[in-house]
């Protein structure tokens, strides 16, 4: 927009502001008379069929794409965080959201590649292959017969972003006015930069090289390979991958050792990357990795990467080491390394209930499963204890870079619970942070994030 007080605004600026608002109006309306529904039904006993609600709420939340849906992707991943009907519906959302058509297909590959784009392909699929919240996947076959995967943008994806951006702090806000367990300030603003760093699709083909980097000789896991010739900052071209949805995989209701392979799979290729190099998969949402033909996975969706600084990986040991000894001081050193203030002691037992939570299956050297408790509503009631238990006490401050790493941990626990893995978690665990050292974190951590050319600021 000009600076000149005498210029209308620019045309793009204009086109910018007209989609946000065009934006806003429909996630007020969709969500707004979602919520009418729910209250109606809680508060005045208004029957509602809850599959067919929760269809609209999936046509809604797919049509619309964007921030708002993956929300519901990762409520999808929860069990039990939602009622059956819903997770059903909301579970699909994963890797089938509505596609856009061919026109469109057509159109922006010829705006990215130029005119003669389809001359770099000798086989390119009308129909998308997957179709998720900030874009759809196309296969295809290059000139040189390699198979590749071409994941698009949707059009005008940083208004609806930033559309939903305003949409997420307004009710963050009115949450806060009647809530104060959680501060949710930082927790925005990460969400905020990560969402806009998933729309530069260049930056998430440098972290994808990032995690081959990272899990080169892991061959329980397989990562794509970006093809830069066919890239720009809406499209992403990358090797394919053939492989299997986990869910239908766990249709076929496999036998217990190939479950464990999954998840023995999926435990390295997140932690491996974390503990050893300090970068997180911040998205752990079913449609994000595949089961190979051998039981190994293929990890999918490089957008929602976070690097951390070594310190926080030293508390995240650290506070491991304290729920497993008891010892209340090194967990104040532990939470207070993270960013977290104005703890008190009852604040400390309060944070402490959802750490014991989280590390559990670490702390104990034998094989079992994840939930040993036959309650499915066990880990919901924990957290419900927290959040009374941090209302009482006056609330925190998450740091910003407490969010994806609490995301992870509760998604992938919610995978590991759904595959029914029966391991010895604690030896997996000790295998990646024995002989843990900072210094040597830093070090392996900037190499490879110079050598993949991912930028980052710690």
């Amino acid at each position: 927009m000009s600076d000149r007080p005498d210029l209308p605004p620019s045309p793009v600026a204009n086109a910018n502001l007209f989609g946000e608002l065009r934006r806003m109006a429909r996630t007020s309306g969709a969500v707004g008379g979602i919520a009418a529904r729910v209250a109606g039904a809680r508060m005045f006993g208004i029957k509602t069929d809850r599959g067919a609600h929760a269809e609209d709420l999936k046509a809604i939340l797919g049509g619309l794409k964007g921030p708002l849906m993956k929300v519901a992707q990762f409520l999808s991943t929860i069990p039990d965080a939602l009622p059956a009907e819903y997770a059903a519906e909301l579970a699909q959302l994963q890797a089938n959201a509505p596609p856009m058509g061919w026109a469109f297909v057509r159109r922006r590959m010829s705006s990215e590649l130029g005119t003669a784009w389809e001359s770099k392909f000798s086989e390119f699929g009308r129909e998308a292959a997957a179709a998720a919240s900030l874009g759809q996947v196309h296969r295809g076959r290059l000139a040189d017969g390699a198979e590749v995967a071409c994941k698009l943008q949707y059009p005008d994806m940083p208004s609806v972003v930033e559309a939903d951006l305003r949409q997420l702090r307004l009710a963050l806000a009115l949450y806060h006015r009647m809530d104060n367990a959680i501060q949710n300030e930082e927790i925005y603003k990460e969400l905020s930069e990560r969402l806009r760093e998933e729309l530069d699709y260049m930056r998430e083909a440098a972290q994808m090289r990032l995690y081959k980097l990272m899990l080169a000789g892991v061959e329980t896991v397989t990562v794509p390979t970006p093809i830069m010739s066919a890239t720009t900052p809406r499209l992403l071209t990358m090797t394919w991958l053939p492989g299997r949805g986990l869910q239908s995989v766990l249709d076929t209701d496999p036998p217990l050792e190939v479950r464990n392979d999954i998840a023995r799979a999926l435990f390295s290729g997140w932690y491996i990357p974390l503990y050893r190099y300090g970068v997180i998969h911040g998205d752990p949402h079913l449609g994000n990795y595949q089961v190979r033909a051998d039981n190994g996975i293929n990890l999918l969706d490089f957008g929602a990467i976070r690097v951390f600084p070594p310190h926080f990986l030293r508390g995240v040991i650290d506070l491991f080491e304290a729920v497993r000894d008891n010892d209340d001081d090194r967990a104040y050193h532990a939470y207070e390394s993270w960013g977290f203030t104005g703890l008190s002691r009852e604040k400390i037992d309060v944070l402490n209930q959802w750490a014991r939570f989280l590390y559990e299956p670490l702390i104990q050297d034998r094989e079992r499963l994840i939930q040993e408790t036959n309650d499915p509503q066990y880990g919901r009631e924990v957290a419900q204890q927290v959040h009374a238990g941090l209302q009482r006490t006056g609330g925190v401050k998450p740091p910003r870079e407490f969010v994806l790493m609490d995301r992870s941990a509760i998604g992938l626990g919610s995978v590991f619970l759904r595959l029914g893995a029966k391991l010895n978690w604690h030896r997996m665990f000790h295998e990646l942070i024995d002989g843990f050292n900072e210094a040597e974190l830093a070090t392996r951590q900037s190499a490879a994030l110079s050598e993949a050319g991912v930028p980052v600021s710690l």
